[in-house]
């Protein structure tokens, strides 16, 4: 996984705990939601890297030999 990649999927995480915890903290239910959006879609994409990744390393696993 690049470390840009990497770097605005934590952004993006950061945020969103952020803005839940905003949320929470005025009673703003729609804020805290879309921090919990925001998380999700962090972690979606981080995991969309990792499978990415893995699968790379397959492909060179298959054809270095």
């Amino acid at each position: 996984m690049g470390n840009q990649d990497t770097a605005s999927n934590k952004a993006q995480d950061i945020k969103g705990k952020f803005k839940e915890a905003a949320g929470k903290a005025v009673g703003n239910e729609k804020l805290e939601d879309k921090g919990k959006s925001d998380q999700a879609k962090a972690a979606v994409k981080d995991a969309g890297e990792k499978v990415k990744d893995a699968a790379s390393k397959v492909k060179h696993a298959i054809t270095d030999k």
